[in-house]
């Protein structure tokens, strides 16, 4: 077995003992940093493969990665066996001596000279990264949809806020708009109750016959007069809300037309604003695609799926997916199965758009809406889903 180790002076691969067997090393620090940027975004480079091309000619079958990602590749690249090494102690043991080592090798003059080279590749490493992540559109898709749920949750506020202030002097008007939006608009219009005839309702945009009816509430209202100075100040609360309401609207359509550049695979499956708060709650498009499904199945239910485990209750069987309408309005009994055939595809989508694949969305959508109606066929009751765990138990699968 040898264990291959990615450093900022070179690419290392030890026998069991530690023993530095192959190595890649240039003396630029500009390909030290991009050789490693290029390894974790997933790339088996040039320099990576020759060496693995070596140790198999040298009779090494196993290979020990630090990264599981790049051991995952590795091995479904080339066929080889993998394995993640985490800390070992071959590891730790080559990283504590690594200048000494280097040297050893004739690749620096001395230690300070080594030391001097790996913080050269280390703040290139660091100011690539800070660009790389700045420039990643992703990332302004995730301040958007943040943004938004915020406004969502301001929004609802203060419109709770003008209903309760403005039921002062016109209670019944609460039961009869229900859209916070129209609420505050008449009021912002038309003012105190008095202004809400028929023809001015009409002229605000409300049908005849909800017109009629508010017309008629406001002339039998029980609430107190209003006031000029409160109702003055209160329709200025409800024009700033209104505002309010079209920014987000604004964000709303940059973020649609954001996501369809971003992720177009991701919102062909979930749509614009639910694909960008999968990838909020990820950090990151790349760190989305980079999860397996089951992960993605339960982002955003964390809370719950650490109680679980520190509880010993049933695991959460869906996070923010559960956003999605046909996993939403499904059966209890199937919502499990639908949120695992969701994750699936969410997953290769996420894939497909993070490391440049083609546009594939489609495809998978028909695909998941053609696996959610054969759920819904096998499974016509929760006694057939709870037959086939029994049988999955008795198999011991």
């Amino acid at each position: 077995k040898s264990t291959i180790l990615i450093t900022t002076v070179g690419i290392y691969a030890l026998d069991s003992k530690g023993r530095i067997v192959d190595f890649r090393f240039k003396p630029d620090p500009e390909w030290a940093a991009q050789t490693i940027l290029n390894i974790q975004r997933g790339q088996v480079t040039d320099e990576l493969n020759q060496i693995l091309t070596s140790l198999k000619e040298k009779g090494y079958k196993r290979f020990a990665f630090e990264d599981s990602g790049l051991a995952e590749e590795v091995g479904l690249r080339f066929g080889l066996k993998t394995e993640t090494s985490g800390a070992s102690k071959v590891a730790s043991r080559f990283k504590e001596d690594l200048c000494e080592s280097t040297v050893k090798l004739g690749l620096f003059r001395d230690i300070e000279a080594c030391r001097e080279y790996a913080h050269n590749v280390a703040v290139l490493l660091a100011e690539r990264t800070v660009t790389r992540e700045t420039q990643k559109r992703d990332l302004h898709a995730i301040q958007i949809i943040r943004t938004i749920d915020d406004l969502d949750k301001t929004l609802n506020l203060l419109s709770g806020r003008v209903r309760e202030w403005y039921g002062l002097h016109f209670p019944e008007l609460d039961r009869l708009l229900d859209k916070h939006e129209t609420y505050l608009r008449l009021i912002a219009d038309l003012g105190s109750r008095e202004n809400m005839t028929v023809e001015n309702l009409k002229s605000a945009g409300i049908p005849a016959g909800e017109a009629e009816v508010i017309a008629g509430k406001a002339r039998a209202s029980m609430g107190s007069p209003a006031n000029p100075q409160d109702m003055a100040l209160l329709q200025e609360l409800c024009r700033e809300t209104l505002e309010l309401y079209r920014c987000r609207r604004r964000m709303e359509d940059y973020l649609k037309s954001l996501m369809a550049g971003v992720a177009p695979n991701i919102t062909s499956i979930l749509g614009p604003l639910l694909s960008a708060r999968l990838i909020s709650i990820a950090g990151s498009l790349e760190r989305l695609a980079k999860m397996p499904a089951s992960t993605v199945q339960v982002l955003g239910a964390e809370k719950a799926l650490f109680r679980s485990l520190r509880t010993g209750t049933k695991p959460p069987k869906h996070g923010v997916i559960f956003q999605y309408q046909p996993l939403h309005s499904a059966p209890k009994w199937l919502r499990g199965k639908i949120a695992r055939a969701l994750s699936s595809k969410v997953s290769i989508a996420s894939r497909m758009d993070a490391f440049g694949g083609e546009f594939i969305g489609e495809i998978l959508r028909e695909d998941l809406e053609r696996k959610i109606m054969d759920i819904k066929k096998k499974y016509r009751s929760p006694q057939t889903v709870k037959d086939e765990d029994e049988k999955l138990r008795d198999s011991g699968a």
